[in-house]
Formats: C-alpha cells, sequence, structure tokens
C-alpha cells in the first residue's frame, strides 16, 4: 500500500530528522497555497435486491451491512451519504450486481463470499476483500476517493501540529525538488532544508494536495476512529475492493482513506478476528438491509 516516492523515506529519514531540529531562513517556496477542490456531485444510493437477516439491527433508517464470518457476524451501518459513490460499489460487489475481472475472465457474482481477512494487526485493524489473500488482489477496477479534507479539519491543523502525517510532508518536499537519490538530496540540501522548515507551517489539506490527495467540499467526511470502515487503497483514488476495519482510532489515517461505514455491534467479533491472526476468518456471505424511509 506504500507509493514509490514512500519507499525512499526511509532513505533520507537521517536527514529529515536533522532539518526538524534547525531554523532556516524562508526563501517562499512553500507560503503558496496551490490546495483546489475537486466538482463533486452527490448521488443516490440503490439497494437493488433487499436481502434477509436473522441478525438484529438497529431502529435507525439506515443501509446495513451483516458481514456472517466464522469467527461471528459483523454489522456495519453504510454511510450512503457521507461517501455513495463508494458505497454503491461496496454493495454492487457484494450482491453479485457488479462485473469484475479474475484471471478466468469477467465475472459477476456475490464477490466477497469466502474471501478472508487477510491482513490482521492487532490495535490497528482487520483488512479484507482481497480474492488473492495476499493484498495484491482487486476487481479490476478503481474507484476515486469520496473525502472532504474540510469536513475532517485537516485545513485548521498546521503539518507541524501532526506528528502522524510528517511522512507526507517529506514526501510533499522530495517531490517539489524531484530528489532521487542521495547524491541529488546532497546537491539541493541547502534549498530542501529551508522549504522543509517552511512547509511546517503549511495546513495538513494542503501537504496531502501536494502529495496528490484530492478533496471535495461537498460530502460530510467521517473520521478513521475505532469502529470505522475504510477502503484500502495504494494512494489517491486506488480504490477497489479491499476495507479494514478500525480496532482502534487511526488519527493518521484522516484524509488518506475513505471512510464508508461503521461497525455497529459486533466488537467482539472484530477483536477475534483480529486475535486469530491473517487469514484465519473467512466472510461467508454479506447480506445488504435497506432500512432507509
Amino acid at each position: 500500500m506504500k507509493s514509490s516516492v514512500m519507499n525512499k523515506l526511509s532513505y533520507f529519514a537521517f536527514f529529515f530528522l536533522a532539518l526538524t531540529q534547525t531554523v532556516f531562513c524562508s526563501d517562499q517556496t512553500f507560503k503558496k497555497i496551490t490546495y483546489e477542490p475537486v466538482s463533486y456531485s452527490p448521488s443516490k444510493v440503490i439497494v437493488k435486491r433487499q436481502d434477509a437477516t436473522s441478525v438484529k439491527l438497529p431502529e435507525k433508517p439506515a443501509i446495513y451491512a451483516v458481514l456472517a464470518t466464522t469467527s461471528g457476524d459483523l454489522v456495519l451501518e453504510l454511510y450512503d451519504t457521507a461517501a455513495p459513490k463508494t458505497v454503491q460499489n461496496f454493495i454492487d460487489l457484494a450482491q453479485g450486481e457488479k462485473d469484475f475481472k479474475t484471471d478466468k475472465g469477467t465475472e459477476r457474482r456475490p464477490y466477497y463470499d469466502g474471501l478472508k481477512f487477510h491482513r490482521v494487526i492487532e490495535n490497528f485493524m482487520a483488512q479484507g476483500g482481497c480474492p488473492r489473500g495476499d493484498g495484491t488482489g482487486g476487481p479490476g477496477f478503481q474507484i476515486e476517493d469520496e473525502i472532504n479534507g474540510k469536513a475532517l479539519g485537516l485545513d485548521k491543523v498546521k503539518i507541524k501540529d501532526a506528528p502522524q502525517y510528517q511522512s507526507q510532508l517529506q514526501r510533499a518536499v522530495l517531490a517539489e525538488f524531484k530528489i532521487q537519490s542521495r547524491a541529488e538530496f546532497e546537491e539541493k540540501r541547502t534549498e530542501v532544508e529551508k522549504a522543509y522548515q517552511e512547509a511546517m507551517e503549511l495546513p495538513v489539506l494542503e501537504v496531502l494536495h501536494r502529495v496528490g490527495y484530492r478533496y471535495n467540499e461537498v460530502l460530510p467526511s467521517k473520521r478513521a476512529v475505532r469502529g470505522a470502515l475504510a477502503m484500502a487503497n495504494a494512494g489517491p483514488n486506488t480504490n477497489g475492493s479491499q476495507f479494514f476495519i478500525n480496532q482502534v482510532d487511526t488519527p493518521h489515517l484522516d484524509g488518506l482513506h475513505t471512510v464508508f461505514g461503521f461497525l455497529v455491534s459486533g466488537y467482539d467479533v472484530l477483536d477475534r478476528i483480529i486475535e486469530k491472526g491473517n487469514l484465519q476468518t473467512t466472510i461467508r456471505k454479506v447480506v445488504i438491509i435497506d432500512k432507509r424511509q
């Protein structure tokens, strides 16, 4: 899930650690705000088939997904107004209403049935939706992020006050100077040092925009808190079928992943899935219930 630019970060980590301890004169390189929102038109989520379940659901009018797994049932509310295109994609894949590609060709069937939670990390999350079981598989297409950065408050926090985004800041500075090697870093060291300190004053929203993330200002986006259901990706606009459910709050993921639902019951099941480890829990069936009025 890491880009080629991010893979360079460890190579330059020592240098950037030193930069954070030094104050340099500004040359205005990172004073300018380049962020602009993308246009976005909300759509209404359509549940094409009403499934049935014996699992007790909340009274709240909403769309619910029940993931019946070998470790128990997970009941999730889907955020059809906060991430409608993402929710529609998840529902259509779950119900077998959307084509996807496999090694055998194009297929249309309930996508998630039989897949495993292939990546689980204690005190973090459980990830599923990969047909290969190793995190490299998907449906053969990608959908865009649905994130309103301002709704998440990313425009109000300076990057210097958000240590969880320092890797993104490093990416932004490296990209600005097109740094590809240690030699290039040393050649441009003075300029990079000045830019890095200047960039520390930028809002998180601006830094994430500079590394490729695009945000609308329409949707009521949700934070990646404990219980959040979000899309796993390999960078901006690379969503497909893989998702994860948070076991804890993950503020470092706000603005990087589309949150499209929330676990309303089954926290003990989530804990059990994570405790069992990678590839030890299978999704038997995903049931979609539309209780909107």
